[in-house]
């Protein structure tokens, strides 16, 4: 009885060990898949924007295979409550980390459509969110990997200046369709960009929040 019960324990263990690995590998994509997306951004680059579109393929496919690791690790035995907060925090992660290769996806796919229309504005704070929203999601997935929390709330405390870049980026936006209505397609453009960036920080920000949860069964508050 002790032997089945180790056994049962030892392939648990094996299965889990594969959830973080592919949770690894499944983080790494979305990091090259945001920065390839803002490089071509900024280049105007649309061979290098379709490829972003075309390997969202891979993310989703982490996700289904996270996701069913998951769920065999619930059903083949109840798992004890750390194992089962690792295992809610990794289904929910899985969740956020989709939703930014989504996102990386939606700036390439304006990369295509902005084509005809040249970038007339300073994207300087564009490069200050997109270098800060990286630096981010390696912190998260650093902290994930350390069994950190201490670099998961600091990770969680940067969202701020990526919110603030987003306000300014806005209002300078907003204040460029009032003056230049010719530059207004592109303008619009810019905003939805500057959306996805801040929206990448809410995510990275929860991935953060699960990290701690996985470890600390802290409450969390998904944005």
């Amino acid at each position: 009885y002790n032997r089945e019960i180790w056994l049962m324990r030892s392939k648990f263990d094996e299965q889990l060990k594969q959830l973080h690995i592919d949770l690894l590998d499944m983080a790494y994509l979305i990091q090259d898949a945001i920065q390839n997306a803002m490089i071509y951004f900024f280049e105007a680059d649309i061979n290098g924007a379709k490829k972003i579109i075309k390997n969202d393929e891979n993310v989703n496919h982490y996700q289904k295979k996270i996701e069913n690791i998951c769920f065999n690790l619930l059903i083949q035995q109840q798992p004890v409550a750390k194992d089962l907060r690792t295992i809610t925090a990794a289904l929910k992660m899985v969740t956020d980390m989709e939703r930014i290769g989504d996102h990386a996806s939606d700036i390439s796919e304006l990369v295509i459509d902005m084509k005809d229309c040249p970038i007339l504005f300073n994207v300087d704070r564009f490069k200050e969110m997109y270098s800060n929203v990286v630096s981010m999601l390696i912190q998260s997935i650093n902290a994930y990997v350390n069994k950190d929390i201490q670099m998961a709330k600091e990770c969680i405390k940067e969202d701020d200046e990526i919110d603030l870049l987003f306000d300014k980026n806005k209002e300078d936006l907003i204040q460029l369709i009032h003056e230049n209505p010719e530059k207004g397609r592109a303008a619009v453009d810019l905003l939805m960009v500057n959306k996805y960036l801040e929206r990448i920080g809410d995510h990275v920000t929860n991935i953060a929040e699960w990290v701690i949860y996985s470890l600390d069964n802290n409450p969390v508050n998904e944005q």
